[in-house]
């Protein structure tokens, strides 16, 4: 079983004054205090969330992990609470800040990161598909019901044959017909998609050979989802194979403002973004158990918190949250003045996931044996980073984006 709640929650506040970190959401790994750059209405629905995730949600985790299957009965919990326009934020007469939504996921990963992939891919790969491809009449038309969880969706790009290739192998097709298109064709790792209403599905135009958006209706005729098995990583997330065999959508579902690969590169620069904030709050969850994991295990007569080389391998781990911390919360900062570049988001995904490597292998060394059982509460955490590691955009990828950037030439085949 995982720690109790209360007991996840006490670790807070243990080695340093109580009283004067009270007002704190994370005292242990936030030690610059990024997250007072929140206003206290976006700091509100961010406890609202945490209470959630510490009475409902962390209490499941343990068990769903290991049979590999997602507790949905935690997501009407986790959609009532308006966290994509919270009811504070809005009465304060503001808008959510972007350094707000990273906080969001970052809280979200901080508990586990299948939770936190879940509802990203809602909150931040659908509505980003929706908000950028769509024409300004489709998102007026669609936010409010993706924003209340009426209308869910995922995004589905990479395909059997094709994930880091896929902005030149994208074989999915769609021809138009009439009113309508007809989509042949697979996808593959789209995860939540056999709960979701739509798809947004990117297939290439057999006319001009440019890459369209579609939000295609799961239960549409032609439509099957297979569940992937075998996983070892994201084991609660509910990955799917896709497959498309004559699949008709009316033009009034396809996204308007897609016409080529480059806009949809222009939503993958954003999505980029909230990788970062997960690798984050990732080694923010794994951090955090270890030092939960050290003060309550003693060794040779004495805490195992107390020896130097736990002590060494405790400031690494903080090293490298804080550090990404700064990054992802740098990069908000950059995206709330209006700056989308792919070489920022692709940094920041970079950086953080190679840290986050770094930090759960720390957190699962310094619980020793019992590291590698879900009742330390850091296996978790060292299983699902090898996934966060590689999906939206792999290392390899994200560095040949920067570098390109720095040089000017592109090294990609």
């Amino acid at each position: 079983m995982s720690p109790a709640p209360a007991a996840r929650a006490a670790a807070g506040t243990a080695g340093s004054d109580a009283e004067a970190e009270s007002d704190r959401l994370y005292p242990d790994c936030d030690p610059y205090g990024i997250e007072f750059g929140l206003t206290e209405a976006e700091r509100a629905p961010l406890r609202r969330l945490r209470a959630v995730l510490d009475t409902e949600v962390y209490p499941l985790l343990a068990e769903y992990w290991e049979k590999g299957e997602f507790p949905y009965s935690i997501a009407p919990s986790l959609q009532a609470l308006g966290l994509m326009e919270p009811k504070e934020v809005a009465d304060a007469g503001a808008e959510p800040s972007a350094l707000y939504h990273g906080f969001r996921i970052f809280e979200l990963a901080r508990t586990d990161a299948s939770v936190a992939t879940f509802y990203t891919a809602q909150a931040g790969l659908f509505r980003t598909a929706c908000r950028v491809g769509g024409t300004a009449d489709q998102f007026a038309a669609w936010d409010p019901a993706i924003t209340r969880f009426e209308m869910t969706g995922v995004f589905c790009l990479t395909e059997p044959d094709h994930g880091s290739d896929i902005a030149g192998g994208l074989a999915t097709r769609a021809r138009r017909d009439g009113d309508e298109w007809i989509l042949d064709g697979a996808k593959r790792w789209i995860g939540g998609a056999h709960s979701a209403d739509r798809l947004a599905v990117f297939a290439r135009d057999e006319a001009d050979g440019q890459v369209k958006g579609f939000l295609v209706d799961r239960r549409a005729p032609g439509v099957s989802l297979a569940k992937i098995h075998g996983k070892t990583s994201l084991r609660m997330m509910q990955n799917a194979d896709i497959r498309l065999d004559g699949v008709r959508v009316p033009e009034e579902w396809r996204l308007g403002n897609v016409q080529s690969f480059r806009d949809v590169a222009a939503m993958l620069r954003q999505m980029r973004s909230d990788v970062a904030w997960i690798a984050a709050g990732l080694q923010a969850g794994a951090y955090e158990a270890a030092l939960r994991y050290v003060r309550g295990r003693e060794q040779f007569g004495k805490p195992l918190g107390g020896f130097q080389l736990v002590q060494e391998k405790l400031a690494r781990m903080l090293d490298n949250v804080t550090a990404s911390l700064a990054m992802a919360a740098a990069l908000a900062g950059r995206q709330q003045q209006g700056i989308y570049r792919d070489q920022d988001s692709a940094l920041a995904k970079m950086g953080n996931s190679r840290r986050m490597r770094e930090t759960v292998a720390l957190a699962r060394e310094v619980a020793g044996g019992n590291g590698i059982t879900l009742a330390a509460d850091v296996a978790r955490f060292h299983a699902d980073a090898e996934a966060v590691y590689s999906y939206e955009g792999t290392h390899e990828i994200n560095a040949l984006v920067v570098g390109r950037s720095l040089t000017g030439l592109s090294a990609f085949a």
